[in-house]
């Protein structure tokens, strides 16, 4: 087999968009058009990735020097076209970048959801030595190329205008991929004409010279049309992520997954499922999340970048996001409602975080629990540790962050505020209402609450002149 290059066309501006953002940066389940492609592509093996570019050249360069790429995946290269003077014009400007001896694999930056099967299927039809074009059979083609075929040879593609009403029955249509030999591209690119009312080099225009040669031009069908289609409006964006979401729902429940209502539920990253787990109504999933037997998620919860362990239970309207430090919540621990775990939230078994309190780059062992109005930042929490509503850890002091440590069998009073760096003595109790600033040693009672003092028939202060 021939090595593959890839070209990647991502120069168009999109104007149905209507956006300053450049169409292939609009995301599909929380990744833009072209990482989608690119992360296809990232799964076969390849010998170079060339993105042609244009329109918003530079935003889209930066975008994809900072996305992560597969283990197999060269860095892409650009080319810039300037004029965007129509496909075939933009694959000429990757031409010096494509020796002789490879095939190129053309792809489109604003079709996301092909696979890599599927390609590979391309690339194996080509051989190094055909031009194999992606094709798809359409329910309705109208508007589409058809593509007209002696059994296995394509003769040619016709485009919807010039069809006659015969033609016009063929439901295969070509997708705008294709896979080609790179000492047959070079000549037929070259051979172009742009003798059309756009005044463009269109791109399928290959595929009638090398019928006029004699090369064998061949077809590989999509397996569906979610793989092929494109994106060029808002509402075709939507429609894509609503299809591509209700695949993903029908793939978890065919696991054993119990969802509510598969329509939904939003997968932006890769969601990991053992046996027995349920998840509520417009849940998000960000990023990588694991789901462990038995775990429960319920609505409107949003989770990125978390481990979710046996047994757990995240109530309605709890937000998780680990970030590059991750989440972990241990086995038979509850979560939420209107829970909130950052970067570094470490928790372990059946420990208990309530409403409306955040966990920030802290663990809490067995048993520990926040049940209410509470924030824990960069501390360490033992075992059966009772941390009292309002209560917070000061973390901060304005220039530095400092480790607050609570230990085993701990009572935090309510309102009371642990200013770090400092030690909770193991079997310890802090007053409600305290400020503790210094360690305090085991089994103690701390109070700092100043005197109660009441002052009898306390008159308020009244408004001048009432």
């Amino acid at each position: 087999m021939a090595a593959i290059d890839v070209v990647i066309m991502a120069a168009g501006k999109g104007t149905r968009m209507k956006s300053r953002l450049p169409k292939v940066l609009h995301r599909l389940a929380g990744s833009a058009l072209l990482q989608h492609v690119i992360d296809c592509v990232s799964q076969l093996r390849v010998r170079r990735v060339v993105i042609i570019t244009g329109s918003g050249a530079e935003q889209v360069e930066l975008a994809v020097a900072g996305w992560p790429l597969g283990a197999g995946c060269p860095a892409p290269v650009f080319v810039r076209q300037e004029p965007q003077l129509g496909t075939g014009h933009a694959v000429q400007q990757a031409l010096p970048l494509l020796p002789d001896d490879g095939l190129t694999l053309i792809l489109n930056g604003d079709v996301p959801l092909v696979e890599p099967a599927t390609l590979q299927r391309l690339v194996q039809r080509c051989e190094g030595r055909h031009l194999a074009l992606l094709t798809v059979d359409m329910p309705d083609p109208t508007g589409y190329g058809r593509i007209v075929r002696k059994a296995d040879a394509v003769l040619g593609i016709v485009e919807h205008k010039d069809a006659s009403q015969a033609q016009r029955q063929i439901r295969e249509v070509y997708t705008g991929f294709m896979a080609v030999p790179n000492h047959l591209l070079k000549p037929w690119l070259a051979g172009l004409k742009n003798d059309n009312a756009q005044g463009e080099y269109y791109l399928t225009g290959i595929v009638a010279q090398a019928v006029r040669e004699g090369a064998s031009v061949l077809a590989v069908q999509a397996a569906d049309t979610l793989q092929v289609e494109g994106v060029n409006s808002p509402q075709q964006l939507a429609q894509l992520e609503r299809a591509f979401q209700l695949r993903q729902a029908s793939a978890l429940m065919a696991s054993g997954v119990r969802l509510a209502d598969p329509a939904r539920i939003d997968v932006r990253g890769q969601l990991e499922c053992a046996q027995d787990v349920e998840i509520d109504v417009n849940c998000i999933f960000e990023g990588k999340v694991s789901l462990g037997e038995g775990v429960k998620i319920g609505a409107n919860c949003v989770i990125a970048n978390a481990r979710i362990e046996d047994g757990a239970v995240i109530h309605p309207f709890t937000h998780i996001d680990g970030e590059k430090a991750g989440v972990r919540v241990g086995p038979g621990a509850l979560v939420g409602p209107f829970a909130r775990l950052r970067p570094g939230a470490d928790l372990g078994p059946e420990v208990h975080v309530g409403n409306f309190v955040e966990v920030k780059n802290s663990t809490l062992a067995r048993g520990a629990k926040a049940n209410h109005l509470a924030y824990l930042g960069d501390a360490t929490v033992g075992e059966r540790v009772n941390y009292g509503a309002g209560a917070i850890t000061a973390n901060y002091d304005g220039a530095n962050k400092h480790r607050t440590v609570i230990e085993a069998d701990v009572h935090i009073g309510s309102n009371s505020v642990l200013v770090a760096p400092v030690t909770i003595g193991r079997g310890g109790t802090v007053g409600g209402g305290s400020t503790v600033s210094k360690s305090t040693p085991p089994d103690a009672l701390t109070v700092t609450r100043a005197k109660q003092v009441s002052i009898a028939n306390w008159q308020r202060p009244k408004k001048g002149g009432a």
